[in-house]
This record gives C-alpha cells, structure tokens and sequence, in this order.
C-alpha cells in the first residue's frame, strides 16, 4: 500500500469513528451517519486500489494491517477500542460491500443493534485473531520504530506570539485581526488531521498573563479534536476553531489584577468575572470577519448542561452543542493547568471530577467521549 492508498485507509478509520459516534449520539437513521458511511466507502475503495479485499486486526491495542501497526492516533486507537469492546479480533472487507452493509455495522458498534455484536456479512467478515508465540519481539520493534517518528509537536512560540499581538490589541480596544486567527486555527487543523495533538506545555509559565493565550490554544485544540472525533469537517471545523480560540475574550476587557488575582474573589469581583462573556460576545458581534458561531461560543461557554451557570438566560434556552464541547474543553484545561490561585490538578484527577459532573455541569456523551480522546494526549508537566 503506498503513502496515498494508506492516507486513504486513514480516513475511512477517521469516517467510520465518526459515523459510530454520531449513530451513538443520534440514530442509526440519522443523515449524519449515512453522510460519513458513503465517505468512508469511498476512502476504502482508493485504498484498496486494485485489491478485492483489506484486512485489519486489532493486537494488544494496535490496530494491525499487512502485518505492520498504523500509526498511532485517535482515529485510530478509537476504531480499536471499538472493535474490541464488540469482541472482534480482526475484519476483511470485500471490494464490493455494499452501503447497507457499512451501516449495520457501524451501527453494530454504537452498540445500537441487535444487542449480538457486530456479526459478519456477505461482504464484510469479522473473526477472533490468535497471537502465536515467538512474534512479540518483532512485532514491539516495528511499533517502536513508528513511535520514534511520531513526536508530538508543540505549539510554536511564533504562534503563541501572534495570538499574544492579537490579544494586546484587543485588550487595547483596537480592531480584531481576523487574518491571524485565521492562520492559527488552520495550522492547527492541519495539524490534528494529520494525527498529531499540538498541545502547548503548561507549567512553568513564562507569566501568569500568558496563561490567556495558552489556555486559549489548549481549547481551541481539544475542542477541535472533539469536532473531528464527531465527524465535523471543513467550513464548520473551521469555525469552531476559531470560536474556541476567541471564547474567552470578554476577559481582555476585565482588570488583570481581578484575572490573576492569587487568592479568592470577593463579590463584586466575582460580578465582573461574570460579564466576560456578555463582553465577549458583543465584541465579536461587532468584528466583520468572525463566523456567528464565535458570538454564540463567547456567550454560552460558562452555561451548565443541567441549564445553570452564568449568564442567565429565558427559560427554554438552547444552548448550541459546540458550546457544550467548548465547556468540557474550557473545565479540563483550567483544572488542568496552574494558576495564580492553585496548583495544576493531575490529568486522572481532572477526569474524576469530570466524571462526577457527567449530566450536570457537563453533557454527558460529550464528556464520555472526551475522555476517549485525553487518551490520546500527550501532555507535557
């Protein structure tokens, strides 16, 4: 298979997680997952070429094609994890499987059939595999020769200083420079798409004020992966990243000194807090250039799902679901990180109390799923 027929391969991985998510979230009726399976059979046909069949095999958690593990990712870990939580040690498909076939199985996966597992098809045949004795060893050496290649990036300080010009002129009340924001989010897309999670160290802190521009990039980036783990893509990933990326910016309108104060806010402290998103929101309304959804994003991102949090809203809101994934975002990297006030919390520790937030302060499918994805992470301490 050559590096075009396995980018294939890579993204029908990608679709195919996607369409399981969605059949999870939604229905197995849901356009949505119709929509990604015919991608994803378009995607297998490239990567087979001329092939009639491809086969996959799921080995101590490494998914396993011509005798080689794929490379290391979210897609790919998760299709994985999805087969072996459906008992299923390895799958060859047909050239000529059909539509209706992809998506019994994908809905076979979401756990949404019949309640018997992913079962096989004229043209889809799925089996348990045996590991026979003797083959570990060459097998740990070509997984480590792949991982030696596969040295998460960081996000760039050049990067990190262009959203630090952007936000100074905010703060300073001047026009928004969409163009860069622009440039950062599609650098990190292309990033993520090509299976690479660029997360910015975060601790020591070069200041406690840089702490705005990092936590903005570190949601942007999970927000992002929670987007592409759903199957969104192009214009609307796009735009999500950039709302995520400007969530917070009613905050370069507050005092720095109630931002980064080290111990507890009093009330009227507390108040101001408060209004950042209301702030941020009207500044991005009033930005040409800016998608909608940013307006909405900077708005809702301190809303609960069990409708609490600030600001206050009518009875019977809705609140849009990239908020929701913004939330989720937005909680694990404050907890995540150290502040003026408190000591960064451990990456098991913030999963906790995500975990006993599902369903109140957090949506719960969209925190489940997150926690798929932070197994992917690589964060630096």
């Amino acid at each position: 298979m050559n590096s075009e027929q396995l980018t294939r391969l890579y993204n029908f991985l990608r679709r195919m997680v996607a369409a399981t998510s969605n059949a999870s979230l939604y229905s197995a009726e849901h356009q949505q997952v119709k929509h990604l399976c015919t991608q994803a059979l378009a995607n297998l046909a490239e990567a087979m070429g001329s092939d009639s069949d491809i086969s996959l095999m799921v080995i101590d958690d490494e998914l396993i094609h011509d005798g080689s593990p794929l490379a290391d990712s979210m897609y790919v870990s998760r299709f994985a994890q999805l087969l072996k939580a459906r008992g299923i040690g390895n799958i060859r498909v047909a050239h000529d499987i059909k539509l209706e076939e992809m998506m019994g199985f994908v809905v076979n996966l979401s756990g949404k059939g019949d309640g018997q597992g992913a079962r096989s098809s004229a043209n889809l045949r799925v089996g348990t595999v045996e590991v026979r004795q003797g083959q570990s060893d060459a097998r740990d050496t070509t997984v480590d020769k792949i991982r030696e290649g596969l040295a998460l990036p960081d996000v760039s300080d050049q990067e990190i200083t262009k959203l630090m010009e952007i936000y100074e002129e905010v703060r300073n009340h001047k026009k928004l420079k969409v163009v860069g924001i622009h440039e950062i989010v599609s650098g990190l897309v292309d990033t993520l798409k090509r299976g690479a999670i660029p997360f910015i160290a975060i601790a020591p802190l070069r200041s406690m004020d840089e702490y705005t521009f990092t936590h903005s990039i570190n949601v942007c980036v999970l927000t992002l992966a929670q987007a592409m783990s759903l199957g969104l893509e192009e214009q609307l990933l796009h735009d999500i990243g950039i709302a995520a990326m400007l969530h917070d910016v009613g905050k370069l309108f507050l005092p720095v000194d109630v931002i980064n104060k080290p111990g507890a806010l009093d009330d009227a402290e507390w108040s101001l807090i408060k209004q950042h998103p209301g702030k941020g929101a009207q500044y991005l309304l009033d930005s040409p250039g800016i998608p909608r959804l940013a307006v909405v994003l900077a708005f809702e991102h301190h809303m609960k799902f069990n409708h609490g949090g600030y600001p206050k809203v009518p009875e019977g809101w809705q609140q849009n679901f990239c908020s929701h994934m913004t939330t989720v975002s937005d909680f694990f990297d404050a907890m995540h990180t150290k502040r003026s006030y408190r000591k960064s919390l451990a990456r098991e520790e913030v999963a906790s109390i995500m975990q006993g937030l599902m369903g109140k302060d957090l949506h719960p499918f969209l925190a489940k799923n997150f926690f798929h994805i932070l197994k992917r992470l690589s964060l630096s301490h």
